[in-house]
């Protein structure tokens, strides 16, 4: 069941009906082309596609959300909703149903060159920051005999919920590792509070996740059933995977993310904020520059926000700036 914080039914039916006639013109926040000047005039409702609710995605949405409607008096109001994550917050965000989305960096490249899940078609879609990066996250009942990836044949293994970045990047390492994800194990197509009750009582033998830390729902896991599971190695497919996408690099989970015995080595992947190719300069320009100013408040309730930094803000290749997003980093970078 999907759960919106709040619904403006009157904002999607707006988008829709602009895309449906071609005119995207008639959208309230569509671009003009004129110039910048990072101001909002007049009342906009901006609606933000996360992720599960146990996840990173929701929380720092729902974040991002207060700080934009708060920042900017309340002209800009801002939601965030419950989604299935990246590959169908890209599509409801070229659908018009959403003015921005979390994704990750893989997920994006394959929508703006029309490959993987967007296969032929490629996205009208544009970046309003990269931000902090996600951790593959691969856990193991440690009754279930699984050491690795390889060792999930005839597993029954959550690959994440459908149309989402970590579906994409679970069925690239059971290939990668010489699974097939439809035929050699009993996928389980599950959003992550699903996933984490399944493993706590056995129905579920392994889970792939990729998200902030700490991931709530990774940390109730770990609580709950610490004796039960175990982090599961995904390097050794790491090769491959940066075959797949440059994106793909090795990082660490820290063991103090989730009290654990030590350090483990994972494969990382960054994140961004994304919009459609046509939306107004000046809104974009308005919540970035709310992202990275308010970005200190957003790291005291979310932990993953602390990844947020101006230092790797334009690092969205092959993904295009957008230029109210331009324009905003360059003033949060202009000598003050």
């Amino acid at each position: 069941m999907k759960r919106t914080v709040t619904v403006f039914a009157t904002l999607v039916l707006t988008a829709t009906a602009a895309g449906a006639c071609g005119g995207r013109q008639d959208s309230p926040t569509a671009d003009s082309g004129g110039k910048i000047t990072c101001e909002v005039g007049t009342e906009t409702r901006v609606s933000i596609a996360t992720g599960n609710s146990t996840g990173v995605y929701f929380s720092l949405g729902n974040a991002f959300a207060e700080q934009v409607s708060a920042a900017t008096g309340g002209t800009v109001k801002a939601t965030a909703a419950e989604t299935g994550a990246s590959v169908q917050n890209i599509q409801q965000l070229v659908a018009g149903s959403y003015q921005v989305a979390f994704s990750l960096a893989d997920t994006a490249s394959d929508a703006i060159e029309g490959k993987g899940s967007f296969e032929g078609e490629e996205q009208p879609i544009q970046a309003m920051s990269r931000i902090y990066p996600n951790y593959t996250q691969v856990i193991a009942r440690t009754d279930s005999g699984i050491t690795s990836i390889a060792d999930m044949r005839g597993k029954r293994v959550s690959t994440g919920s459908p149309g989402s970045g970590t579906e994409v990047i679970a069925n690239r390492l059971l290939e990668s590792a010489g699974l097939n994800p439809q035929t050699d194990v009993a996928a389980q197509r599950l959003d992550l509070t699903k996933t984490v009750d399944g493993m706590k009582d056995g129905s579920i033998d392994a889970l792939f996740w990729s998200g902030g830390l700490p991931t709530p729902g990774i940390t109730d896991l770990f609580t709950s059933a610490r004796g039960d599971v175990t982090f599961i190695d995904v390097t050794p497919q790491l090769g491959r995977m940066a075959e797949i996408s440059p994106a793909y690099k090795q990082g660490l989970i820290p063991a103090a993310t989730y009290q654990l015995p030590s350090d483990v080595a994972t494969i990382v992947v960054p994140n961004m904020l994304l919009v459609r190719d046509d939306l107004d300069a000046n809104l974009a320009c308005v919540l970035t520059r709310t992202l990275f100013e308010k970005q200190p408040e957003m790291a005291q309730v979310v932990g993953a926000a602390t990844g947020i930094t101006l230092d790797n803000a334009r690092d969205t290749d092959p993904v295009p700036l957008n230029r109210g997003a331009e324009y905003a980093l360059d003033e949060l970078n202009a000598p003050r």
